[in-house]
Order: structure tokens, then sequence, then C-alpha cells
């Protein structure tokens, strides 16, 4: 079940079980219903990840597009949605898939927005590979157990998407998983020895990693004593 988003006078929009402010407690105004939250989230996740151009968006090589094509997009397309409303869904996005740089103080431009991870049309995200400190030493992915075979082969690759996406914790993983199959597995990935080989892990958002491809070298499979 997705939380509306609520709204406070003194920090802004949050999120939050008990819909109350995680920094002052106070209730704050509903903004957003949980199902309408739910739906923005889904079409600007799949407008900067997927389908830019089909709502009239052009990314550039990077994967950003002005902010406010993209609220004129969202306007198109939900007569009941504001401004606030698609400002909202990205400043409390649970898993920070996405990225918004600073407007201008004197109001003249709302700066520009991409999705954090995930893409499947051509960007470059123009990222540093972490160092070794900044990364788990073991990182994690959910999957459908029908896929164990064909990863013990050819291990982890992107399919539809740039890039492998991997989670810094179990839970994470197993919830990734959940939407290809009711009993995922969840495979762990040495990281550390990625990295010592030189293989390039970037974090994006709060809880996901991704990188080119997982070898199988460095998966260690249901059973195994790796």
């Amino acid at each position: 079940m997705t939380n509306p988003i609520r709204t406070c006078t003194d920090h802004g929009p949050f999120s939050s079980a008990d819909g109350r402010c995680p920094i002052c407690d106070a209730r704050g105004e509903r903004l957003l219903s949980g199902d309408r939250r739910r739906r923005l989230s889904t079409f600007v996740s799949g407008a900067l990840r997927h389908f830019p151009g089909d709502v009239g968006l052009e990314l550039d090589e990077r994967g950003w597009v002005e902010y406010e094509n993209l609220v004129d997009a969202v306007e198109r397309n939900y007569d009941w949605a504001e401004p606030s409303h698609v400002a909202a869904v990205i400043a409390t996005d649970p898993k920070g898939r996405f990225e918004r740089t600073a407007e201008e103080s004197d109001g003249t431009d709302d700066g520009r927005v991409r999705a954090s991870y995930g893409h499947s049309v051509d960007v470059d995200l123009e990222s540093e590979a972490l160092c070794a400190s900044d990364v788990p030493d073991e990182l994690y992915h959910g999957t459908a157990p029908a896929n164990l075979s064909s990863i013990r082969e050819e291990g982890l690759q992107p399919m539809s998407r740039q890039h492998v996406h991997l989670s810094g914790t179990r839970e994470a993983a197993r919830q990734v998983g959940e939407r290809h199959a009711s009993a995922p597995v969840v495979l762990a990935v040495d990281a550390a020895a990625m990295l010592a080989d030189g293989r390039r892990i970037t974090k994006r958002g709060r809880e996901t990693y991704t990188t080119d491809d997982v070898p199988p070298d460095y998966i260690r499979f249901p059973g195994s004593e790796r």
C-alpha cells in the first residue's frame, strides 16, 4: 500500500506510515492520496526512463529534461495534477529514483530533473565509480527461481536496461524480486572482489547500485559455500 503525501507548513512534503512529519511530528495537510501518488510516480518514472518521446519530452544525453516540461507532460495526462504534486512525488520518493537540480532563486528557472537509474532509453548518466569504502562488500540481487540456470551460465546481465541493478540489503533485493516471482531467490554478489578487479559499481538512489554486468564467479548461489 502506498502512503499518502502530506505537507508540513515548516518542512514541506513528507510521507510516513503514521501521517506525521518526521521532523516536527506535525500532522500536516494531505496533498496526495496513496493512489494518486502511485499513479504519478509510475508516470514520472516511465517518462524519464522508458518513453519520454511518447509524452512529448526530449531527454538530453545525460538523461536530463527541463523540470517545467515534465510538469506540463504530467498536467496533460492528469487533469487533477498540480505542480506541487510533481515536486512532492520527486522529493519523497522512497528509493531516491529521481534527481532534480536547484531552481533559480528569482523563480525564472525551475531547474532540471532526471531518473537516477533504470533507463531503457540510451543515456549516459556521467557517474564515476565509487571507491571501495563507499560500496558494501556484499550486494544483493532478487530474481525468480526460473532464472537461476541462465544466471549460473551467464551471470547477471542488464537485459532490457542499461545496467544490472543490485541492492544494498537482502530485504530490498527481495522486494525487487517479488515483482517477478512470489517467492524470489536473493543472490549475494561479492562487490569487494568486483571493485578489486577494476569493475565499476555506482550508487543510484538510496538502496540501488548499478554495474555493467556480474559474471558468475562473483555470485553466491543458494547452497553455495562462497
